[in-house]
């Protein structure tokens, strides 16, 4: 007898459904930090800096250093007025602090350069800046500029991937394979949702599943335990 093994894949209709019950849900779960201050500010430049200092640090840490720098030069023209040593101190202790500061000036000297103070709106120029790459360059155009775009971090690589609706080995291969499969008018959502969703129930290690509102939708790929 042969054993035919048929790869169970979640659909577009049913990675929908789950957006939609994943966004009732929402409200419960703390945003993440960068989000909250997009919608605060619907300032693309506070969001680039913010999203900087936010790779590979806490949400608490990077809500107050973001504050503190803030306080000392929120627009490009009055950062680049700021030491390296200046700017470093005030994001403190985000993770790489140091690098952080130097890319944050720099980003900062091009914009007035190159883009009269501005940040580009595209993301082949948000792409040229020192230290962007395609998840801080999309989730400016998301949130900054309100622009569709998939911003794939560590969460939204693994959720998609767990669920079953990708098969992908790297979040730039998730983005460009939910580019292909989910509509426009949903692909700003994805990150705020799944990410959220993925710091409070959906977890790397031990996912809550019996408190996740689209267990049912989910084929636990690569979940080894669960809670």
């Amino acid at each position: 007898m042969i054993l035919i093994i048929i790869e169970v894949i979640v659909d577009t209709k049913t990675f929908l459904k789950v957006l939609q019950i994943l966004e009732k849900e929402y409200p419960k779960w703390n945003a993440p930090v960068v989000t909250l201050l997009a919608h605060h500010t619907k300032d693309p430049y506070k969001v680039l800096i913010s999203t900087i200092i936010s790779l590979r640090t806490k949400d608490e840490v990077t809500a107050k250093a973001s504050e503190r720098l803030f306080k000392l030069a929120d627009n490009p023209y009055d950062m680049v007025k700021l030491s390296e040593e200046e700017i470093a101190k005030a994001i403190y202790p985000a993770g790489f602090y140091k690098n952080k500061a130097k890319t944050i000036l720099e980003v900062s000297k091009t914009l007035i350069e190159k883009y009269n103070g501005k940040v580009p709106d595209k993301l082949e120029e948000l792409l040229k800046l020192k230290g962007v790459g395609r998840k801080t360059a999309n989730l400016v155009l998301s949130l900054g500029f309100n622009k569709p775009a998939i911003c794939v971090d560590i969460h939204v690589h693994r959720i998609c991937n767990r669920l079953g609706f990708v098969k992908t080995k790297t979040p730039e291969e998730t983005e460009f394979e939910l580019m292909k499969k989910v509509p426009k008018k949903y692909w700003s959502k994805i990150n705020d949702l799944l990410v959220a969703f993925g710091q409070t129930i959906c977890k790397p290690v031990s996912p809550l599943c019996s408190k996740c509102p689209v267990e049912k939708y989910c084929e636990k790929v690569g979940v080894d335990r669960h809670r």
